[in-house]
């Protein structure tokens, strides 16, 4: 099997190559860019699986098929959310979203290998309505991002930016704002829900535990079994600890 990833990021390619080597698929080659990965297609063999980011330092990766007919299977990855992607969702094999979660990505690849040799016959039937994905990419539909929380003290509310949060926590069932001023709001959502309303540029969850914002990372420390730790500015209560299965996707988001 061929494999070739198209990705923005050298860093998070080098990351989905090892995480498919570990599944035993070989990666014959990256692209980053619309340019190159159409140079590419036109003077080389097409791979049977491609690994395609949507958005490109040129451009969205859809512009490549608008210029090659590509012949190979598809499994999309990307930051976008699941409602941007229904539209082609039908077209491709599968879509990871990032970080990619190891286990989606073994499921992937499963289900990839479980269709062959239909899915190398299927894609190249593959017909992407273009201009209905850009305008599910624009404007009207772009993700939005939660910037402020409303807290409840006593009688009163009090609105909370991100700009002010030093981490979230979650203790005794609950989630809770630390802020820089050093206290501690009790709000109503999890860490779940708060990863999908997060900007995932600036803010990642480290632990089960905590969600921490890139901009409060004051230190990182190596820690034991192959772990980090994160020294943020006031936050004592507990250890903020980088899990083992989340230290190369932190890496990568680091940059």
């Amino acid at each position: 099997m061929i494999t070739l990833i198209i990705e923005d990021e050298k860093p998070a390619a080098r990351l989905l190559q090892r995480k498919l080597e570990k599944l035993d698929v070989t990666v014959e080659t990256m692209l980053h860019s619309v340019e190159e990965s159409v140079q590419w297609f036109e003077n080389n063999p097409h791979p049977d699986l491609i690994f395609l980011d949507i958005q490109l330092s040129d451009g969205l990766s859809f512009e490549i098929f608008e210029k090659i007919d590509i012949k190979s299977a598809i499994i999309f990855t990307t930051a976008y959310d699941e409602y941007a992607l229904k539209a082609f969702k039908l077209n491709s094999i599968d879509y990871l979203l990032k970080p990619i979660d190891e286990d989606d990505l073994e499921t992937a690849v499963s289900k990839y290998k479980s269709r062959l040799p239909k899915a190398t016959a299927e894609s190249s039937n593959m017909q992407l309505d273009f201009e209905q994905i850009r305008q599910m990419l624009s404007n009207p539909f772009e993700k939005t991002y939660k910037k402020r929380f409303t807290v409840k003290i006593g009688q009163h509310l009090k609105v909370i930016t991100t700009e002010e949060i030093e981490c979230f926590f979650s203790e005794n069932k609950g989630t809770y704002i630390h802020t820089y001023d050093n206290r501690d709001y009790l709000i109503d959502s999890t860490l779940e829900i708060l990863e999908q309303e997060l900007d995932k540029k600036d803010f990642f969850r480290v632990s089960r535990k905590f969600i921490v914002p890139l901009k409060a990372i004051k230190e990182i420390q190596v820690y034991t079994n192959s772990r980090l730790k994160v020294i943020l500015p006031t936050y004592k209560d507990d250890e903020v600890i980088v899990s083992r299965e989340k230290v190369q996707d932190f890496k990568a988001w680091l940059g």
